[in-house]
């Protein structure tokens, strides 16, 4: 899925766009035991209520393709014969309504979800009738494609507030106020099956994850029998690795710097460009970077083949998991810089006297915790 047709399933998920008709789900205890089970119209909810139970659904298609949003793809067989795939087409299917495979798979949940606390599964069916868009982008509301039929899950924590002082100003008093439970934004979901140029594709599934540090192995098993993608942190702490162990004496200052601008150019141009479909490189095209700044031969096919073991032979990787597009970082043990987008070449390291050496060119605007400096020039 791109992020334009994930946004449009987003836009389902307000008031005015909803064909959503009745939420079900349940609420389970810091035991992994469930207290209570639910189905309820959100036709009968007040608007307030039933805007905000949208409202939280609907984070659960937010964040970042590739970082929050991951994108699973079910094996053949396994669509054909996999009791995960059959499990999910089931609840499609029945539109939540088969209790035997709504119990199957909080059951499949609370065996793998890993969250401190009590948490709420919820779980909704939409039948989207997809509006027709002609050749040149036009779209076209009184004409339809298919329509897309989904559910969506979300795991959201349940937590407790804390005690608090208000003050009701129609009665000129003050009270406190009680500690209460609310739900919270939620921490893992999923989509099924995938939108895929605004069709159905029941060949993949679109995975939630809040945090984007969080390995979802157990999860991904057994929702849909696949392996769970690397996290993006553990992505870009693996580039890191690979990087600084492949050029060895060879990684400066300035190769770092020229992977992290050519990474960010192509995340910019590809923005500007406003391209529908993710962007993504290989090992190989990040092997072609470092031979440009001059890394030898054998270094840049050692980085290569890292890249493969660590990711999967001619992995398509996403640069936003790579790189920080908003900052440039200078670490020692002793002292931290960051540099703003873009502005790599105020900075530059130097051997001067047998002493290795970090420089920062500061001409101007210089503050030591918030007071200006002046640089003088030495006499």
């Amino acid at each position: 899925m791109n992020e334009k047709e994930v946004a449009e399933l987003r836009r389902r998920f307000r008031a005015e766009k909803s064909g959503i008709a009745r939420v079900r789900g349940c609420f389970v205890n810091e035991s992994r035991e469930i207290i209570s089970r639910f189905d309820q119209s959100l036709g009968l909810m007040r608007q307030e209520e039933s805007e905000r139970l949208l409202a939280v659904l609907r984070k659960t298609l937010t964040g970042t393709l590739g970082k929050n949003l991951l994108d699973i793809a079910f094996a053949t067989r396994d669509v054909a014969q996999g009791e995960e795939h059959r499990l999910l087409m089931t609840l499609r299917s029945s539109r939540l309504t088969d209790e035997e495979a709504v119990e199957a798979l909080y059951s499949r949940l609370i065996d793998t979800v890993e969250m401190e606390g009590n948490y709420l599964i919820l779980l909704v069916h939409d039948d989207y009738d997809v509006p027709y868009r002609s050749r040149d982008g036009e779209r076209q509301d009184d004409a339809s494609s298919e329509v897309f039929s989904y559910i969506l899950c979300s795991v959201c924590p349940v937590k407790q507030t804390r005690e608090a002082l208000s003050y009701f100003a129609h009665e000129n008093q003050f009270r406190a106020l009680a500690p209460d439970w609310v739900v919270a934004p939620p921490e893992i979901g999923f989509l099924f099956p995938a939108f895929d140029e605004r069709s159905t594709n029941l060949y993949n599934a679109l995975l939630y994850t809040r945090d984007t540090a969080v390995p979802r192995e157990a999860l991904t098993q057994a929702l849909f029998h696949a392996p769970a993608p690397m996290p993006a942190a553990a992505q870009q702490e693996t580039f890191h690795t690979i990087l600084g162990e492949t050029l060895e004496e060879a990684c400066s200052y300035q190769v770092v710097r020229t992977v992290h601008d050519r990474l960010c150019g192509l995340i910019e141009s590809h923005k500007e460009a406003k391209i529908e479909e993710p962007l993504t490189l290989t090992g190989e095209a990040v092997g072609q970077v470092l031979s440009a700044c001059g890394v030898d031969r054998d270094r840049v096919e050692a980085f290569r083949t890292r890249c493969d073991d660590a990711y999967g032979p001619g992995a398509d990787l996403s640069p936003r998991n790579l790189v920080d597009p908003g900052m440039l970082e200078v670490r020692t043990p002793d002292v931290t810089i960051r540099v703003s987008p873009g502005r790599g070449d105020l900075v530059e390291t130097r051997i001067i006297d047998g002493a290795r050496y970090i420089l920062i060119r500061a001409e101007e605007g210089v503050e030591v915790n918030g007071v200006q400096v002046c640089i003088a020039p030495e006499r």
